[in-house]
């Protein structure tokens, strides 16, 4: 649509941003979902101008001084088809166009940035790979794919960037994603859509998209010193979870190294991909997903550790590649800061048979 007219675009979109009707376009998905959205009400007036037209040329044509005694009417087949045909039609464009989009949104490139957004009663939490860590607001680069990993810490919200045009749930307990690719430098609204709670109006925030240059800048200036996958490793260790997820061939975890992204096969039988959600549950909730040849006996961490401790679990994981960082492991004590230590170690001791579960 903006391709047949780009003038009349330009112009529509600028003068709905000026008076503050619409936001900005300020990400590469924007303007195919304003042409969508423009298309859908197009389509819309055109038809209620129809509709209107001939509710006024009937109520003319057929008044009942005209007409005074009532005649039967055949219907038409051919008109009937016609009235069907095209608005299904109609009805089928946007519907194939509508899913393009959304299977595009909802499919992160291979290299985009990956941010983890943490929600709370009544705030943003945004956690950055370097160990950047903000609260209701977000810096990003322009040029460059970015994918947000979404979770709740308590209730339902509803992250949305109305100038980027995606808006994802934060569902408590399970990781939700969306992507896209800043084009224009500034600072753009953020809000929760979903209403969760008394604060709900206050839990609110900014984007801030920089140049690449910027960008780099604000990494170096905002960095905790330690990477989420550093911070992952110590809570690691300090958890004890070495005992049993070690380089040793008779070890009675799963090897951990190179798992992120492979296919686990489960005492069920069942295969799965072990992404950030399987690394997630098996954490919380190991007796639920039993990796094949181990026994159930990991215990769970559910209420010991934080939902920022989680993810620093996985981004650790996610880093092993090899057996060395493993054994590197071992020599790390210190807890990350600010978790919640979970009390006595657990499984410190080896176990008279059997293996445990990851």
């Amino acid at each position: 649509m903006n391709d047949i007219s780009p003038v009349l675009w330009q112009f529509l979109v600028k003068w709905l941003t000026n008076f503050a009707l619409y936001p900005p376009e300020a990400s590469k998905i924007a303007p195919q979902m304003d042409a969508l959205y423009f298309f859908m009400v197009l389509v819309s007036l055109i038809g209620l101008t129809i509709v209107v037209l001939l509710v006024l040329a009937f109520s003319v044509l057929y008044r009942k001084d005209r007409h005074p005694h009532a005649v039967q009417i055949e219907g038409s087949t051919l008109l009937e088809a016609t009235w069907t045909i095209i608005p299904l039609g109609l009805f089928l464009i946007m519907f194939v166009w509508g899913a393009l989009i959304y299977f595009r949104v909802y499919t992160p490139p291979a290299n985009a940035m990956n941010i983890y957004i943490v929600g709370k009663q009544w705030m943003w939490k945004a956690e950055h790979p370097g160990g950047q860590h903000e609260i209701n607001a977000l810096h990003i680069p322009t040029g460059q794919p970015v994918q947000l990993t979404i979770i709740s810490q308590d209730v339902f919200h509803s992250f949305s960037i109305p100038a980027f045009r995606v808006k994802r749930e934060a569902i408590p307990g399970r990781y939700t994603t969306v992507w896209f690719e800043p084009t224009t430098p500034g600072t753009y609204h953020l809000f929760c859509t979903q209403y969760c709670g008394t604060d709900h109006s206050q839990m609110v925030g900014e984007i801030v998209v920089l140049s690449p240059d910027d960008f780099k800048k604000w990494l170096a200036s905002s960095t905790s010193g330690n990477s989420l996958a550093q911070d992952g490793e110590r809570l690691f260790a300090s958890l004890q979870c070495t005992t049993c997820h070690n380089a040793n061939p008779a070890s009675r975890g799963p090897v951990l190294a190179g798992i992120y992204g492979s296919k686990v096969t489960l005492s069920t039988g069942e295969v799965v991909t072990a992404d950030d959600a399987f690394i997630r549950e098996s954490i919380l909730f190991p007796s639920q997903q039993i990796s094949q040849g181990y026994a159930p006996i990991m215990p769970t961490f559910q209420g010991q550790i934080s939902e920022e401790g989680v993810i620093a679990l996985v981004e650790y994981i996610k880093s092993l590649d090899s057996y060395n960082r493993v054994r590197q492991t071992t020599n790390t004590t210190e807890l990350l800061p600010g978790s919640e230590r979970p009390g006595p170690p657990v499984q410190t001791q080896p176990a008279p048979q059997g293996k445990v579960n990851q």
